[in-house]
């Protein structure tokens, strides 16, 4: 649908309208047709990310005063990650591949590179092209700086020393076309930071072999080390700079575990930043980069945190013209007079505004998804219950339009990490689910993001055992207050989510009727094997971030058998559905194969659907759209919803 405010921009896939019955399930699960739109730093042009047919991308710019197209980039089904503004002549595009690379030893990863695109001229180059030494690739969006008049990105690329690779620092002039190598140091470096005059400042070291990170900062004196600190769950890294455009920002967990954000001067001086709670995002200053806020969920309300009066005064001004919406920021001009922010209407579903501080007004740029009317779109009650030892879990439940409130089929939706956690608002999945008539249960089990480090801990040696049972606690829960059928529900999930649903088959057995696993660990002992000899070293943070939750003490850790639904193949009392990519880098195919081979040897009824060419985020739109239809077709068949 189309709000009725204002102009739209409409890209072919934008031009649609409900219909009286429910959407297709494809609907649900295409990419978005806009999803992120970003606006130059003069405020005259609109960067718009689209997706046309099912998974064609597009970067269409348009002119902010009449919404009309200027260029057209096409990236056809490239995945594409994120867009930035060079000014308001270059526009930086990002995508990712999925590669094997030749002469690199090690198995596919995930490769990100970006391109700049002159908009008057209407040419694209590939950063880091062609350096001798170097990949064309990148860690992360550029850092956009002045210098000597001319425009220059920052990257973080890769040069080879030794054979080995580094985490290096470049620099682009975009209006030259020139690329430089400022400085590559030991293959620990991992992070950098250039200040506001694109001179190096900062560098985040990370040794894997001790967990220990080190913040390097860039003096009159040269590099000296300010800070170290014995992280053993990874690198700090650097988060930017601080509130005064030349500290350096740095996120990290003080003695309690609690995050904390720490600006350190060039002496290495350094202080706390003020925070009502840990930010869940950084609001910065477009035009210098300065630190200017923070963006925090508490509960199920969005709150934004300033740290002029102005910038809050004029915030809180934008989320006042849409009562009884989730406003987030999307992107302003360098003089913040022109907003960008999405719109997330519990009945109408997500769109882009803008907002035009100087002019008071505010128009529409179009709906994230348009050919879902607000018919299509469920409510969305968040939830409050209690495990069996006490210990209060929160989540969301999405309701069927068109049937009330009591004994409904249930799906549990448990979120990966496991150290992610849901949100309120439009939700792709569980809105699809919920529109083929079932309630959807999205639980923030313990060791859940967002509820303070104590509920994160709460999570420690858990995986398997409480983190499980909290599933199965809401579904209890749901029962009793007779908005759910106990016998009629099914888990699905991806990532951990997948590891849950496929324990809720194996391990919290009684509770479900079906399982659908989408890129789920099955064999973690060969899980942890194959991390390791991913990251060539038996000591990293990635394996210390899963034994963590594990509760073992290694690969050879008997405990890890207990919890590995594939050797518990034969207790599966329920049809199993596994779906998995081909292309996953983090959770390696083989692990949807192992389960699948125990369950049929087991005799246990399974189905194995391979999503050719699919990294481990379902990135295209046509494995979106497979695994759910996929996905509701087997629980249809084993949990009917009517």
């Amino acid at each position: 649908m189309l709000r009725k405010v204002g102009a739209a921009i409409l890209t072919a896939a934008a031009l649609s309208f409900g219909a009286a019955q429910a959407a297709p399930l494809e609907v649900y699960g295409r990419l978005p047709d806009i999803d992120d739109v970003t606006i130059s730093p003069d405020g005259t042009l609109l960067a718009v990310s689209s997706t046309l047919s099912t998974e064609d991308r597009v970067v269409s710019i348009h002119k902010v005063s009449d919404k009309s197209v200027v260029n057209v980039l096409r990236l056809g089904k490239e995945k594409l990650r994120w867009v930035q503004w060079a000014g308001s002549r270059h526009l930086l595009v990002t995508t990712s591949t999925t590669a094997l690379v030749r002469g690199l030893e090690g198995p596919k990863r995930e490769y990100w590179m970006t391109i700049s695109y002159d908009i008057a001229k209407k040419k694209q180059v590939l950063l880091l092209d062609n350096q001798a030494g170097a990949m064309n690739v990148v860690y992360g969006p550029a850092m956009v700086r002045k210098v000597d008049g001319d425009l220059t990105a920052f990257v973080q690329g890769v040069y080879f020393v030794d054979n080995r690779g580094r985490v290096t620092l470049f620099a682009v002039n975009l209006d030259k076309g020139r690329t430089k190598m400022i400085e590559a140091r030991s293959e620990d470096t991992d992070d950098w930071l250039v200040d506001g005059d694109g001179v190096p400042l900062a560098q985040s070291q990370y040794d894997q072999s001790k967990g220990v990170w080190s913040l390097r900062i860039k003096g009159p004196r040269g590099w000296i080390v300010v800070d170290q600190a014995t992280s053993p769950m990874g690198s700090y890294g650097v988060s930017g700079l601080g509130r005064d455009g030349k500290s350096v920002l740095v996120a990290m967990n003080d003695a309690d575990g609690s995050t904390v954000y720490r600006e350190y001067g060039q002496g290495g001086a350094h202080a706390d930043l003020p925070m009502e709670r840990p930010f869940d995002g950084l609001i910065r200053d477009p035009a210098t980069g300065a630190l200017i806020g923070g963006v925090t969920l508490v509960g199920d309300d969005l709150r934004y945190q300033f740290y002029d009066a102005k910038n809050e005064s004029a915030w809180k001004a934008v989320q006042k013209a849409f009562p009884g919406d989730r406003v987030s920021l999307a992107s302003w001009s360098d003089d913040r007079r022109k907003i960008v922010v999405l719109v997330d209407s519990p009945t109408d579903g997500p769109a882009y505004a803008l907002i035009d501080l100087d002019a008071k007004s505010a128009s529409w740029l179009g709906e994230s998804y348009s050919k879902l009317a607000a018919a299509d779109i469920s409510e969305v009650r968040p939830v409050k219950y209690k495990a069996a030892d006490g210990l209060e879990i929160t989540g969301y439940l999405t309701l069927p339009k068109g049937k009330p409130a009591k004994n409904l089929p249930l799906i549990v939706l448990p979120h990966g990490g496991p150290e992610g956690r849901d949100s309120p608002g439009f939700d792709w999945w569980s809105q699809g689910l919920a529109s083929r008539g079932y309630a959807v249960l999205q639980p923030n089990f313990r060791g859940s993001e967002g509820f303070g480090h104590d509920f994160v801990r709460a999570g420690f040696g858990e995986w398997g055992k409480k983190m499980q049972t909290d599933l199965s606690d809401g579904v209890r829960y749901l029962a009793k207050e007779g908005l759910i059928d106990p016998k009629r529900v099914c888990v699905v999930g991806a990532s951990y989510g997948g590891y849950a649903a496929l324990a809720g088959a194996t391990i919290d057995t009684g509770v479900y009727r079906c399982a659908v696993s989408v890129a789920g660990p099955s064999d973690l002992k060969r899980m942890l094997v194959d991390n390791q000899e991913r990251y060539a070293t038996a000591n990293n943070a990635a394996m210390r971030y899963w034994l963590r939750f594990m509760g073992a003490e290694g690969v050879r850790d008997p405990d890890l058998a207990a919890i590995s639904p594939a050797k518990l193949a034969a207790k599966a009392d329920i049809p199993v559905l596994l779906i998995h990519g081909k292309d996953d880098t983090i959770v390696p195919y083989v692990q949807s194969k192992i389960m699948a081979d125990a369950l049929t040897k087991a005799g246990k009824p399974v189905q194995f659907v391979t999503l050719d060419g699919e990294d481990h985020w379902l990135s295209r739109g046509a494995s979106r759209q497979r695994m759910l239809v996929e996905t509701a077709a087997f629980i249809e068949k084993h949990n009917p919803p009517n």
